[in-house]
C-alpha cells in the first residue's frame, strides 16, 4: 500500500508524475499521490490509481486529453466559454418558477464518467433510506415504507445538486481511498463550472452566478450516485431521527418522505424543528415551500405513487394516459405524438409497463385499449 506516514507534503525538485502541481515559492513540484489507501479500495472492489498518469492508463486515454477535460489549461481552472465547455448547457423552466440548468457531458466526457460510475461509484454502497438512482430501487421502493400511514410529510431540498459543491465531491473519493491528486482529478471529471459567458434564461442576470463556482451538475450520469453518496451522512441523521419519532424515512434524490402513526402527528411541531436543524447541519437547504403534511383522510402520493391503502398511479396519470390511448385509437398515433417521439409505439408501452408495475388491474386496462391502436394511421 503506497502511503505516506503523515499528512505533510512531499516536495520534489523532480516532477514526479505528469502535471505534477508546483510549490507556491515555484521551485519545486508537490507529489500528492502517496497518501492513498489501497487496502481500503481493494476492500471495495475499485480500480487502484495513484497519479494522473495511472489515470489515464485505467481510462485509456492520453493523460494531457483527461487534463484538458478537467481545464487544466485554463485559467482558474474554468471554461472559457460555452463553446469551448465540456458540458451543453440548457435552461429549463421550473412549475414552481425560476429556471434550472441541466448539464449534460459531452461525448468524451460522458465516456469518462460512464466509467467511473459504472467501476467506481456503483460498487459503493449507499444508505437503505436512498432510492433514487439506485440499481434495484425506485419510486415504488421508496413509497411502499410509507403504504397505509396515519400521517406523510413530504420535504423537499432546495438546489440539491447544485449546493454539492467541488470540495465534497473530493472529500467523497479520498474517504474512498484515493490520494488527494486523485481525489482532486476524479472531482473535476464529475464536477461543473458555469462559464461566465452562459446566457441568463430571465432579466434576472443573476440567474447564472450561482453556476459558476464549481459543483455537482445536474445532466451528468455521476451526478445522482455522488448526491447519494454526499447525502449519507443526512440519511443516518434522519434515519435516526425518525426512529426516535416512531416514524419511517425514505429519500428520492431531493424529495425526503417520513411517515407515522397518531403518535408521530402528534409530535410534528418539535419534529420538523429537530429535522430542519439536521439538514442545515449538513450543508442542505429545506425548500420551505414545498413542506406537505398529508393525513390519512387526503389523497397521500409519494414519489407520484398513491400509498393510502396500496401502492397505485395517481388518478390524474392514468386519466392523462387513457385519453391519450383512446384518441390515438379514434384519430390516429400521429395526433397524439405531440413530443415528437421517434418511437412513439415504444414510448407509450413504456408508459403502460410503468402503469402495470404500479397496478396491474389499471396496467391492463391500458393494454387492451394499446393493442387496439391501428399504428398504420
Amino acid at each position: 500500500m503506497r502511503t505516506s506516514p503523515s499528512d505533510e507534503v512531499i516536495k520534489t525538485k523532480i516532477s514526479p508524475y505528469p502535471f505534477a502541481r508546483l510549490s507556491v515559492d515555484g521551485k519545486s513540484f508537490l507529489d500528492l499521490s502517496r497518501d492513498g489507501h489501497d487496502e481500503s479500495l481493494a476492500n471495495l472492489h475499485l480500480p487502484v490509481f495513484h497519479h494522473p498518469g495511472e489515470l489515464a492508463s485505467w481510462l485509456k486515454l492520453p493523460v494531457g486529453k483527461i487534463a484538458w477535460l478537467t481545464e487544466r489549461f485554463t485559467v482558474a481552472n474554468r471554461p472559457l466559454s460555452v463553446n469551448t465547455a465540456h458540458y451543453h448547457f440548457t435552461w429549463l423552466k421550473k412549475r414552481s418558477g425560476g429556471y434550472r440548468l441541466i448539464e449534460s457531458p459531452k461525448q468524451i466526457l460522458r465516456a469518462v464518467q460512464d466509467k467511473i460510475l459504472a467501476e467506481i461509484l456503483e460498487n459503493v454502497g449507499v444508505h437503505d433510506a436512498a432510492h433514487g438512482f439506485i440499481p434495484g430501487r425506485s419510486i415504488l421502493t421508496n413509497a411502499l415504507p410509507h403504504v397505509n400511514k396515519v400521517v406523510v410529510v413530504k420535504v423537499d431540498l432546495e438546489s440539491f445538486y447544485r449546493r454539492i459543491r467541488f470540495s465534497r465531491i473530493v472529500a467523497i473519493f479520498r474517504a474512498l481511498g484515493y490520494s488527494r491528486e486523485m481525489g482532486i482529478w476524479l472531482g473535476r471529471l464529475t464536477t461543473s463550472a458555469a462559464p461566465s459567458d452562459l446566457n441568463s434564461p430571465s432579466d434576472d442576470a443573476r440567474a447564472n452566478w450561482e453556476y459558476l463556482p464549481r459543483h455537482l451538475p445536474q445532466g451528468a450520469p455521476t451526478s445522482p450516485y455522488l448526491a447519494n453518496l454526499c447525502a449519507y451522512s443526512l440519511d443516518v441523521r434522519l434515519s435516526g431521527l425518525a426512529k426516535r419519532f416512531g416514524a419511517t424515512y425514505t429519500r428520492y434524490a431531493d424529495d425526503l418522505t417520513f411517515s407515522g402513526d397518531e403518535e408521530f402527528q402528534k409530535s410534528l411541531s418539535i419534529f420538523f424543528q429537530l429535522m430542519r436543524t439536521i439538514i442545515k447541519e449538513e450543508r442542505f437547504r429545506l425548500n420551505s415551500k414545498k413542506s406537505r403534511v398529508l393525513r390519512i383522510s387526503d389523497r397521500q402520493t409519494v414519489t407520484g405513487v398513491v400509498v393510502n391503502e396500496a401502492t397505485n398511479p395517481s388518478r390524474k396519470e392514468f386519466d392523462r394516459l387513457k385519453a391519450i390511448l383512446h384518441n390515438c385509437r379514434k384519430l390516429g398515433p400521429a395526433s397524439q405524438n405531440k413530443d415528437n417521439h421517434e418511437n412513439f409505439a415504444a414510448h407509450l408501452r413504456g408508459r403502460i409497463s410503468h402503469m402495470n408495475w404500479l397496478n396491474p388491474i389499471k396496467g391492463q386496462k391500458l393494454l387492451a385499449i394499446y393493442n387496439a391502436i391501428d399504428w398504420s394511421k
